[in-house]
């Protein structure tokens, strides 16, 4: 007998019996019990971590692009603005008073360049349309700049009183020198703080000569091809020759210093043309020295100069305001840009030489 066919029987190989007339049908053999394997539960707190993770990581997703959104929105809204060239500005007060009746103050800080001759050309445009803005205080507190900057900023502070008939005051803080005095006399009246300097008439150009660093410690000899014998005077690769200093006095120094002394004169119209000439040798002032000699009107201290705005003003009271520029989206964007630009400016001071309305005692 075949052993191994007798153990692999089952009730399902067993053929169902067909029932004989007259027999009992032989009722079918029960279905085998199906058993279920119980296995352990999942442990439901590791998954539930995951979960609560996935969770915070999509709400601080979705939080950050509403913050993404919101800023993109407000820099197009910027970028619309200042396309559409409207400039905005703040006011903060410093001395509080009637709304309607404000006394603006304008900051002119640092060295005299283009950014600061452009800051003051919005400020007083803005003060040109603003109907509350009763005087204007010049602060200053700069040693000069660029003789072009300056000259637009005279500009600028003449062309607001012309315009508006409002009273333009300055008032002078720890040094007011060169371009910034430049700047003063445009002014209808100066008050200066005791300790102020001031003074420093006359223009400066200066510019380095490398030709000996060139040549001797680094062994370069610099070429240079020009259309005509003067192309390249003053060149930071020669010393400069007395034909050379005379031609750039002739046409630069000359000019400059005779513009400045016609306007000290016309600011300062107590002064002579002979008594200006005699302060304009580049000598600075305190500001006892300055009102003796008439370059400004009196010594004080802000509290003064806010008074005799109100006097020149024809007002009792008034909201004394600082204007200023906001920072606007594109201030921003660009600030990378203006570093390259400072970079490239000192390269710039380095080659070429600058005419300058500046006390360069500030060095």
């Amino acid at each position: 007998m075949d052993m191994h066919n007798k153990y692999d029987e089952s009730p399902q190989s067993i053929p169902p019996s067909t029932p004989q007339p007259g027999e009992m049908p032989v009722p079918p053999a029960p279905s085998p019990s199906i058993q279920y394997i119980n296995f352990p539960a999942e442990n439901k707190k590791s998954g539930s971590g995951w979960r609560i993770f996935i969770n915070i990581l999509l709400t601080f997703s979705i939080l950050t692009n509403i913050v993404l959104f919101l800023a993109l929105t407000g820099l197009v809204m910027m970028l619309l603005v200042s396309t559409g060239g409207t400039e905005q500005f703040s006011e903060t007060t410093l001395i509080k008073g009637p709304a309607s009746s404000k006394i603006a103050v304008i900051n002119l800080v640092g060295i005299i360049e283009n950014n600061q001759s452009d800051e003051i050309r919005l400020l007083t445009e803005e003060a040109l349309r603003s109907p509350d803005i009763r005087a204007v205080i010049l602060r200053i507190n700069s040693p000069g700049g660029t003789v072009s900057a300056s000259d637009q900023i005279h500009y600028y502070i003449t062309k607001l009183r012309q315009e508006t008939g409002l009273p333009v005051l300055a008032f002078m803080q720890s040094v007011a020198a060169s371009g910034g005095y430049y700047s003063a006399v445009a002014c209808d009246y100066i008050i200066a703080e005791p300790t102020a300097i001031t003074g420093s008439i006359g223009v400066i150009m200066s510019h380095i000569v490398v030709k000996d660093l060139l040549e001797q410690k680094l062994g370069i000899q610099p070429e240079v091809l020009k259309s005509g014998e003067k192309k390249d005077w003053p060149s930071m690769f020669s010393t400069m020759t007395d034909e050379q200093k005379r031609y750039l006095n002739e046409k630069l120094i000359n000019p400059a210093y005779e513009r400045f002394v016609a306007l000290v004169c016309e600011g300062r119209q107590a002064l002579t043309s002979q008594q200006v000439r005699a302060l304009a040798d580049g000598s600075i002032f305190t500001a006892q020295e300055a009102q003796i000699k008439g370059l400004i009107d009196e010594t004080g201290y802000f509290e003064q100069a806010v008074a005799k705005a109100k006097e020149m003003a024809g007002i009792s009271s008034a909201r004394v305001v600082e204007l200023e520029r906001r920072t606007t989206w594109m201030d921003v964007l660009g600030a990378e840009s203006r570093q390259s630009a400072i970079n490239t400016k000192i390269l710039e001071k380095l080659a070429i030489p600058q005419l300058m309305y500046m006390w360069d005692g500030m060095h």
